[in-house]
């Protein structure tokens, strides 16, 4: 004769089964989320340099007169709140992680008009939220050297495209999502319009 044992949990014993799983599942996956986030860090710092140290012996002539998503168009520097940053054309993901991104359709560095470019603003752009008007933007290339002093700043919804629309004047336009301390999707747009009032060639 076989005696047979079985043994059932409670609704407790199952509860606290549960809860623990779940405890570890989410660990895991915040161990994960903080290596993958300095994953991007590093990699944005690692281009950041690399990308800075290039740009300073970059010639005019590897410049090309139409920039190819990707490429290097210059770097942005905001001496007051000690922000320096390289520039690339295209406003994709990868690009926003590593750089700030010139926005296409947009004008270029030496043409009249509106240039605008986009950041995050947890990375590159986190600065702005102390940026005041009368502050200087140096936008610095290849071929030469622009000085911008800032004249507003304001908040849009994300639908508002007018901030991108071309200028007679040579204006340059800064982008980030807003409010700064927003956690995920944030609903607005940071903008900063800024005018040229010097520039210097190479």
């Amino acid at each position: 004769m076989s005696l047979t044992i079985v043994i059932t949990k409670t609704p407790r014993q199952i509860g606290t089964l549960f809860f623990s799983a779940a405890y570890y599942l989410l660990l895991a996956a915040g161990v994960l989320a903080l290596v993958y986030a300095g994953a991007v860090v590093m990699e944005s710092h690692r281009y950041q340099a690399i990308e800075q140290a290039r740009f300073v012996s970059r010639s005019p002539a590897a410049t090309p007169a139409i920039p190819v998503e990707g490429s290097v168009l210059g770097r942005l520097e905001i001496p007051r709140l000690g922000m320096a940053v390289i520039i690339d054309e295209g406003v994709s993901d990868n690009i926003l992680r590593r750089a700030v991104g010139h926005i296409p359709q947009t004008a270029l560095p030496g043409e009249r008009g509106n240039i605008a470019l986009a950041g995050h603003r947890d990375t590159f752009f986190r600065p702005l939220r102390k940026i005041q008007a009368g502050d200087a933007i140096a936008l610095k290339t290849p071929t030469g050297n622009f000085e911008y002093r800032v004249e507003s700043t304001a908040v849009v919804a994300p639908t508002d495209i007018q901030v991108l629309k071309p200028s007679r004047d040579r204006m340059l336009t800064l982008v980030t999502c807003f409010p700064f301390s927003f956690l995920g999707s944030a609903p607005d747009r940071f903008i900063v319009r800024a005018r040229l009032v010097s520039y210097s060639p190479q």
